[in-house]
């Protein structure tokens, strides 16, 4: 999958990283992620033919009028930040995920709508996230508009976009009220040792899992290419929205679902770690996964959305890869 980037004529910048592009055949991202350019769309179209013109362009800073997830900046946002990995990562174990893959694997909570769950969302605000303090709303329609102008007809991506992050409704009370630890962040896997490409790695040590012999090795209780379906993550709302995903039937394609369940991997799809852990139906998606987290990471902004003018065209997309309610 190939994105084009609109680059001014005069940064050297950019011609550095066309040359780069040009000598590995791959093409490099604003964020820094590379995208082989042999990536074929899930219609089985070339990555050129589907972009528009008029290509998404990532901005440098976030919100906060700083770089994107940077977690060693000295403000009071990054503390509490730091706060939330610490505790996450002494939580987060592989017995924890397991028992709530179980309980929350039920979907017997509610049935509504995807529409209805994205109201929910007003409620949320992602304590974990360094670039954002707006309710978890908006930054869903500014990811699924932004993917929207530069694929106009991808229509699975843009509802992609849009539901990925439906699953922080395990904030709200009435989904049992989960501390934030237990739904947002990064995600990574348990049952094997803590690669030292996760964010804050340090506060891994007072982890229970951290010195047991079973999972502190490389491989753990996995085996090389074992594939990602087989591998335990931390539990979230990665995981949460995928279960309601598959188990209520969506018919979007296998690589919306990749998507929706490691778009908080960044472990893996963009410091390359535990790869050894995927298989070749993971690699493939990955390509989509990398694409995506473009416009997941730089399209949050203080720019609010038109809600009502978008929501016609998403309740479309809905009734073509939804029924109309859904469990749980």
């Amino acid at each position: 999958m190939t994105i084009l980037i609109e680059q001014p004529d005069l940064d050297s910048r950019a011609e550095d990283l066309q040359k780069l592009s040009s000598d590995i055949n791959e093409l490099v991202l604003d964020g820094g992620f590379v995208v082989p350019k042999s990536s074929v769309s899930c219609n089985g179209l070339e990555a050129e033919e589907l972009v528009s013109n008029n290509a998404f362009l990532a901005p440098e800073i976030n919100s906060f009028g700083r770089s994107f997830r940077d977690y060693d900046a000295e403000n009071e946002r990054q503390k509490s930040v730091e706060e939330f990995y610490r505790l996450q990562h002494i939580n987060q174990t592989h017995d924890f995920v397991k028992r709530m893959r179980k309980e929350y694997g039920k979907l017997n909570r509610v049935e509504m709508s995807i529409w209805e769950c994205c109201e929910l969302l007003n409620e949320v605000v992602d304590e974990s996230d360094p670039d954002l303090d707006e309710p978890q709303i908006m930054h869903l329609l500014q990811s699924a508009e932004a993917i929207r102008k530069d694929y106009p007809d991808e229509d699975w991506l843009h509802l992609t976009a849009l539901i990925h992050d439906l699953g922080k409704v395990l904030l709200l009370p009435s989904f049992g009220g989960l501390p934030q630890w237990a739904v947002v962040g990064d995600t990574f896997p348990l049952g094997c040792a803590f690669d030292e490409s996760n964010v804050h790695h340090k506060h891994f040590k007072e982890n229970p899992d951290y010195n047991n012999p079973a999972y502190n090795t490389k491989y753990g209780i996995y085996s090389e290419g074992c594939g990602l379906d087989n591998v335990v993550i931390s539990w979230g709302h990665d995981d949460y929205m995928y279960l309601v995903a598959k188990e209520n039937e969506t018919t979007l394609p296998p690589a919306a679902l990749f998507i929706i369940r490691y778009h908080s991997f960044y472990p893996l799809h963009t410091a390359g770690g535990y790869k050894h852990l995927m298989n070749e139906e993971d690699t493939k998606n990955l390509q989509w996964l990398k694409v995506f987290n473009k416009y997941d990471l730089y399209s949050k902004s203080k720019e609010p959305i038109d809600v009502e003018k978008v929501k016609p065209y998403y309740l479309s997309l809905i009734e073509k890869y939804f029924p109309q309610k859904l469990r749980w």
